[in-house]
């Protein structure tokens, strides 16, 4: 099946490592130019470096702390043009309401919730006059499954699935689409983080952070290239009438008791 992506340009945050670079690289197969950005310039080049010597697209890199409005906007100034947009950069942590300071809510959302918010509002003004362009939330189960030892990041995540639903639905106004992806139990740094801290909650010794991931759908964690799929097909002219829309991909671990 051709997506229809070839020589689209995409833009992907988070994109060093992970989701992001996953995401990143399955759209330079589909013959997709891609745009990486995150913190770190030296992990950003390794990662596109890795994507060149397989694909054979322009992979550009841009090191900035989306944490910052003023980066945000010089992100999309220096790339105005594209065609897709994945928000994807955010590492929320674990704890409870307890364990995480004012200050530790106020430096994980702006990265993430504010991050995807500004991000999302400079893409959208860019796209309009177009009147086409994707913008992709990556979110979170959390949003959906809302617990005591994550409660700063499922409050975000919430708070984006919300966000995504009611720009999703307007934006198509403009001829562009907006929707999300809730990935749950994904193969990243990411997870093993979240499980440790969750680990010193419950049992005082992050150490058993692999006791917290229990009655895993298919017996396992997903891989970042399965999220990195349906994002790349959800981009595709075949599938245009989706917008507004949060596909939670947690193998139906939401139902599982």
């Amino acid at each position: 099946m051709d997506l229809g992506l070839r020589g689209k340009s995409v833009l992907v945050t988070g994109s060093s490592k992970g989701i992001g670079a996953a995401v990143a690289e399955a759209y330079a197969a589909e013959g997709a130019n891609v745009i990486l950005v995150s913190r770190s310039a030296e992990a950003l080049k390794k990662t596109a470096d890795d994507i060149r010597s397989r694909h054979q697209v322009s992979v550009q890199t841009h090191a900035a702390d989306l944490s910052k409005g003023a980066a945000r906007e010089d992100t999309l100034r220096r790339f105005p043009d594209v065609d897709i947009l994945v928000n994807n950069a955010g590492a929320i942590p674990g704890g409870s309401l307890f364990d995480l300071s004012m200050e530790r809510w106020q430096e994980a959302w702006d990265l993430k919730v504010l991050g995807y918010v500004h991000m999302t509002q400079l893409a959208l003004r860019a796209m309009q006059p177009r009147k086409s362009g994707i913008i992709i939330n990556i979110v979170g189960m959390a949003a959906r499954q809302p617990t005591w030892d994550y409660i700063c990041g499922a409050t975000g995540n919430a708070a984006l699935n919300a966000f995504t639903s009611a720009i999703g639905a307007k934006a198509v106004d403009f001829g562009i689409r907006v929707f999300g992806i809730n990935p749950a139990g994904t193969r990243t740094d990411r997870i093993i983080s979240i499980s440790k801290e969750r680990a010193k909650t419950r049992f005082g010794d992050e150490s058993r952070w692999e006791e917290t991931l229990t009655n895993l759908p298919f017996g396992r964690l997903k891989d970042p290239s399965e999220v990195a799929a349906l994002a790349v097909m959800l981009s595709g002219p075949q599938v245009e009438y989706l917008a507004g829309t949060m596909i939670d991909m947690d193998g139906g671990a939401l139902y599982r008791k």
